[in-house]
């Protein structure tokens, strides 16, 4: 299996495909990425060469694509932010609540979590309808 910057490629996939592994680079940005290393699309990611390979991780570090872990906490940092100042949005991330208008009374199952059944607690010393 190949490693470029430090993220394994699946061998069988053309390389346009196996690119896509990588945190931040999609579906434009991984043809952009072949354009300026000037390497075959169709290129199954075994097939590449030592050289190829180089040309590709110095098309990614010139293109200034911001991937993997600077990406992350570039994210992160985003929702610490947010958070912080109080504003709609983090507080919505805090509740783990849908951030962008959609409904909760219904739906937002993904983001709420599997229901939590809220019980009634019955108090032992009250008096039963039996007499």
């Amino acid at each position: 299996m190949a490693r470029i910057i430090g993220v394994e490629i699946p061998p069988n996939k053309r390389i346009d495909i196996a690119l896509r592994y990588i945190y931040g680079i999609g579906p434009v940005n991984a043809v952009e990425v072949l354009e300026r290393a000037n390497i075959d699309p169709s290129i199954r990611a075994k097939d590449l060469t030592e050289a190829q390979l180089s040309q590709i991780v110095h098309a990614i570090q010139e293109g200034k694509y911001v991937i993997e872990g600077d990406l992350r906490r570039e994210l992160g940092l985003n929702l610490k932010r947010l958070q912080s100042i109080k504003c709609y949005r983090g507080i919505r991330h805090l509740k783990s609540l849908p951030v962008r208008g959609q409904r909760t009374q219904t739906n937002a199952r993904t983001r709420k979590g599997p229901r939590r059944t809220v019980g009634v607690q019955r108090n032992p010393n009250a008096k039963t309808g039996i007499h």
